[in-house]
């Protein structure tokens, strides 16, 4: 694929600000009738676009867009039955949506991963406005395994960046830093 970069429609016109006051919404899936709804009762944290290749993405979006949430705010509320987990092998089991595919959210069932209690969700799914933008770009050299041509990296990471969503090849630092230091506490290792 060549030409303008389309990083997700969400943000190729520019990210819009989120606002301060979005305490959660209603997930919904794409299906024209039966559809899924979930509820999440509280803000996002930790919006980002992601490059990954296990990320539902809408159409001729090279990105995702992921936030999290406490697992126990994040609520079914309509049509669970039209859900399936996507790869059971995964680390994040997706549950997707059977008639429109739409990945409702994930959640991470081991209880020693260092994000066990939150759940991934696509926040464009919220039929309210109002929730925080995305704050950076995560495994961006992922787009590449998608069908990204690795010549055009320079320009996608050049326009993450026009866009303020710093680019990674892993999650951000704070991210990164929570995981390292769940790792460092499960060892019994002492901060200094």
């Amino acid at each position: 694929m060549s030409g303008a970069i389309h990083i997700h429609p969400l943000v190729d016109s520019g990210v819009k600000p989120g606002s301060a006051s979005f305490a959660g919404g209603t997930l919904v899936c794409k299906c024209a009738s039966e559809q899924v709804k979930v509820r999440i009762d509280g803000p996002i944290a930790h919006n980002h676009a992601c490059g990954c290749t296990k990320c539902w993405k809408p159409a001729g979006a090279d990105f995702s867009i992921v936030a999290v949430v406490p697992r126990d705010k994040l609520h079914v509320i309509q049509n669970e039955n039209k859900l399936q987990i996507v790869d059971p092998s995964a680390t994040i089991q997706r549950h997707a949506c059977k008639g429109c595919g739409v990945h409702m959210y994930g959640r991470i069932e081991n209880k020693n991963h260092p994000f066990y209690g939150l759940d991934f969700i696509h926040p464009e799914l919220f039929q309210e406005s109002g929730w925080a933008a995305p704050e950076f770009a995560a495994f961006v050299s992922s787009v590449i395994e998608s069908g990204v041509a690795p010549e055009r990296m320079g320009g996608i990471r050049s326009r993450l960046k026009e866009l303020g969503l710093e680019p990674y090849d892993c999650l951000s630092p704070p991210l990164m830093d929570a995981i390292a230091g769940h790792v460092a506490k499960a060892a019994g290792v002492h901060a200094r």
